[in-house]
C-alpha cells in the first residue's frame, strides 16, 4: 500500500518510520535539513526505552507532483499550514485516495454531513479564507485523533515521548473498506487504533484539554504536570473545560469522563511540553485558532459563553503577534 506522510515532523516521522518497518511503502514530503537528511540516510525512531528504528528504505520529497498518486494520505501537517498545501494535495490522490487529517482543534470538515442547524457552516478559525474546503473534497477524508506525545529532535531523528494510540473514523460514522484497510495497516505497524463511531466526540475529548492546557503552557512557559499541580492554573484550567463541555454539549456532545478525571490524565504525562509552547520556543506561528479561536467562534454561533477561553485566547494572540513582529524571539529587557 502506497502511503504518503505529509508533513514529516514529530508525528509525521513517527507514523512513517514504524508503517516503512512493517513493510508499507512510505513517501515523505518534506522540505530543508529535514528533507535533506531523509534523502540521504532516511528517517529514524527513538522509542522510550531507548531503543531505535531505523526506515532506510523511503522516499521523500518536497514537491507533491514529484511523489505521484497514492492510496491513503497522511496529513500530519498543523492545522494552519493546511491552506498553503491543499491545493498540492491534488498531485497525490487518484480516485480513491483517502486523506486522512491528523490536525489538532476542530477541522475544516467538521460540519460536512454533520446535520442540524450548522451543516455546512464554515469556520473562519479552521478555514480563514475557505481554501481547504475549495481543493480539498471532504469526501475523501477520514477523520482522526492523535494522542502519542513526540519530538523532532534533529532532522529525521523523532524521538517518541508517550503513547501509540491513533483513532480513526469516518465523518459519517460508517465503517468502510478503506477505513479498515488504514487501521489494519496502522494495527500492523504496531499502533492501537480504535475505530471511532463518532468522530467528532473523540476529537472534541481531546480539544477539551488542547483548549485549555495549551495556551496556559504557551503563556506561562511551563509544562503539562506543572500547570495541573499548581493551584491557580489548575482551577483556570477546570473552569476552561467546564465552557467547551457547554459548547460542545449544545453540539450534541457527551463526555463520558469528569473534567477532574481529564486534568489528571494530562499530569499524568508528566514533564511534556505540548506543541503550543514547544511552537513558543521555537518561534514558530501558533496553532491558536483551531485549537482556542474555534471554541470561542463555535460560543458565539451556539450562544454559549466562554469568558475565560475567550480571555486566554485574546492573551496567547497578543502573545502570536508579538513573535510575529519580533520574528519569533521573545526578549525579557531590564
Amino acid at each position: 500500500m502506497k502511503i504518503a506522510i505529509v508533513g514529516a515532523g514529530a508525528i509525521g516521522g513517527y507514523l512513517g518510520v514504524r508503517l516503512a518497518a512493517s513493510g508499507e511503502d512510505v513517501t515523505f514530503i518534506a522540505r530543508g535539513p529535514n528533507l535533506a537528511a531523509i534523502k540521504a540516510s532516511g528517517m529514524r525512531l527513538r522509542l522510550e526505552d531507548g531503543t531505535e528504528i531505523h526506515a532506510k528504505d523511503v522516499r521523500a520529497f518536497e514537491k507533491m507532483h514529484e511523489a505521484g498518486p497514492q492510496d491513503f494520505v497522511l496529513l500530519t501537517l498543523k492545522a494552519h499550514q493546511v491552506g498553503a498545501i491543499a491545493a498540492d494535495l491534488a498531485h497525490l490522490c487518484h480516485e480513491t485516495t483517502a486523506i486522512v487529517t491528523m490536525q489538532n482543534g476542530i477541522p475544516w470538515w467538521y460540519f460536512y454531513r454533520h446535520g442540524g442547524a450548522l451543516e455546512g457552516t464554515r469556520l473562519r478559525s479552521s478555514d480563514p479564507d475557505g481554501r481547504i474546503a475549495q481543493h480539498l473534497d471532504p469526501a475523501r477524508v477520514i477523520g482522526s485523533v492523535v494522542y502519542p506525545a513526540a519530538n523532532l529532535v534533529a532532522p529525521g531523528v523523532v524521538e517518541l515521548v508517550e503513547g501509540n494510540r491513533f483513532g480513526l473514523g469516518e465523518l459519517d460514522g460508517n465503517t468502510t473498506p478503506r477505513l479498515q484497510s488504514i487501521v489494519g495497516a496502522l494495527i500492523k505497524a504496531g499502533f492501537r487504533v480504535p475505530i471511532a463511531r463518532d468522530i467528532r466526540a473523540e476529537i472534541w475529548l481531546k480539544l477539551w484539554g488542547n483548549t485549555s492546557i495549551n495556551p496556559i503552557c504557551a503563556l506561562t512557559h511551563a509544562t503539562l504536570e506543572q500547570v495541573c499541580r499548581f493551584g491557580q492554573t489548575r482551577e483556570l484550567i477546570a473552569q476552561m473545560m467546564a465552557e467547551a463541555e457547554a459548547v460542545a454539549n449544545a453540539l450534541g456532545v457527551q463526555f463520558k469522563i469528569s473534567i477532574e478525571k481529564r486534568i489528571a490524565g494530562a499530569e499524568a504525562i508528566g514533564a511534556h511540553k505540548p506543541s503550543t509552547l514547544q511552537d513558543v520556543e521555537l518561534g514558530r506561528p501558533l496553532e491558536l485558532e483551531p485549537l482556542v479561536g474555534a471554541v470561542v467562534e463555535l460560543g458565539e454561533l451556539l450562544k454559549v459563553s466562554t469568558p475565560n477561553i475567550g480571555a486566554i485566547y485574546a492573551c496567547v494572540g497578543q502573545l502570536a503577534q508579538h513573535l510575529n513582529v519580533q520574528d519569533g524571539k521573545l526578549r525579557i529587557k531590564s
